[in-house]
């Protein structure tokens, strides 16, 4: 496997009440920056499925989830996007250590009943937080079944998202296998997270296809324990996608 170079590290600090800052508060977070129409875009891969976005001083988390980082120590969320139910992705202590009175949640239904709060949204809804559009798209298996027989990620329930930002957007795909609607979002993406972890989510040859697919301009794997690099780039390679393999480990 090629080796993973690191972009950018920042010393991230909770903000208090009044602007003072802890410094005993910190965690370090990966961050990549792009440049958009909203100014700059910063964008980091926490871990297993948890994303970060950061743009305008609006912080906008993915999936938080206690196992891949102390929340405790990152920054205070404006918006929270959850993508579905199961305890990886929906994680109440991570939540709890990010979220502030104003904080908004935009989830799935299945999120919603669990919680008793958030901002609804199914497959194809759309909704805008400040000037960032965010849409609702699916997210679930084709092939891959639990021991009942039952998807693990059922048509309908889970949530992927796209966001968009000023000129930029962001593909967020959720646990999924490689969908035909992916085909929708071809040459409209430009930064793609897919999953890949079989038999929640895809194969090396699903991951690929569903790269083919969508053909972002930046293409990060995520959720994922093990990701052979070089064969990936060499089944995507001409094809303009430049992957962005980032750690994977627990804290």
């Amino acid at each position: 496997m090629n080796k993973v170079f690191f972009s950018l590290f920042l010393f991230i600090s909770s903000i208090f009440a009044g602007g003072n800052v802890n410094a005993a508060n910190t965690e370090t977070i990966e961050e990549d920056i792009y440049k958009t129409s909203l100014g700059d875009l910063k964008v980091s891969l926490i871990g297993h499925g948890s994303l970060r976005f950061v743009i305008d001083g609006k912080v906008i988390y993915v999936d938080p989830y206690s196992k891949v980082a102390d929340y405790s120590k990152l920054e205070k969320a404006d918006l929270i996007l959850l993508t579905h139910e199961h305890a990886d992705h929906l994680d109440k202590e991570a939540i709890e250590q990010i979220r502030k009175a104003p904080t908004r949640f935009v989830v799935n239904k299945t999120c919603f009943d669990i919680l008793g709060y958030g901002e609804l949204l199914g497959n194809g809804d759309t909704t805008l937080f400040d000037n960032i559009e965010i849409e609702a798209v699916p997210a679930y298996n084709i092939i891959s079944k639990r021991p009942d027989r039952e998807f693990y990620h059922p048509r309908g329930r889970g949530n992927g998202y796209v966001l968009t930002f000023g000129n930029l957007k962001v593909y967020v795909a959720g646990n999924t296998e490689n969908i035909a609607e992916m085909s929708r979002l071809r040459g409209t993406i430009d930064i793609a997270f897919l999953p890949k972890n079989f038999p929640y989510t895809m194969t090396d040859e699903m991951f690929v296809d569903a790269a083919k697919r969508i053909s972002p301009r930046y293409l990060y794997p995520y959720h994922f324990s093990e990701f052979d690099e070089d064969k990936i780039t060499k089944e995507l390679d001409g094809r303009g996608i430049k992957i962005l393999v980032r750690p994977m480990t627990n804290k």
